[in-house]
């Protein structure tokens, strides 16, 4: 079967349950700015991070996938507890952290750039969210797992760039 169905030529696509929405939809704005971000975690995680690092970039392209779910559907996947092992994680990084004295500009190395991207790519998945939970109903743990995650790759960013890939 060839990737290519021909459903999507009109500008319209399909949701769980065979739901047919415009492409420029909000959802697919909050999927697609998603996706975005996934793809450059993936990037990210072709660098040679640090194990530790590696490790929680790819839980959460496992939990950015259960997010879309969350958002084309009636489902509730992201739950309470991974927004506390978000926080979880930026408690235990930032501990190893000098405290921040002056705003951060990224380009201290490729990696810590590329978390940096990441995280403004998650800041632009924070405003569609926005902009789709004004008409949509969904669980409040989407919008601040989103939160959290933009502040984990910040603290991510700092960190890798403090130790110059060391961590």
């Amino acid at each position: 079967m060839p990737i290519y169905t021909r459903r999507g030529d009109t500008g319209i696509t399909s949701l769980y349950g065979n739901v047919r929405v415009s492409k420029d939809d909000p959802s697919m704005e909050v999927c697609g700015t998603i996706d975005e971000l996934s793809a450059s975690l993936g990037m990210l995680r072709t660098e040679g991070l640090p194990t530790q690092c590696e490790t929680i970039i790819l839980r959460i392209q496992h939990e950015l996938i259960a997010f879309c779910t969350d958002i084309v559907s009636d489902s509730v996947t992201i739950l309470p507890e991974h927004v506390r092992q978000l926080e979880s994680d930026i408690d235990g990084i930032e501990s190893e952290l000098p405290p921040l004295t002056q705003f951060v500009i990224a380009g201290e190395d490729r990696i810590s750039a590329a978390l940096h991207l990441s995280r403004t790519i998650c800041r632009r998945a924070e405003r569609t969210l926005a902009t789709f939970l004004r008409t949509q109903k969904r669980s409040p743990h989407i919008a601040a797992y989103l939160n959290r995650l933009s502040d984990l790759l910040f603290v991510m960013a700092r960190k890798v760039g403090e130790t110059t890939k060391e961590w």
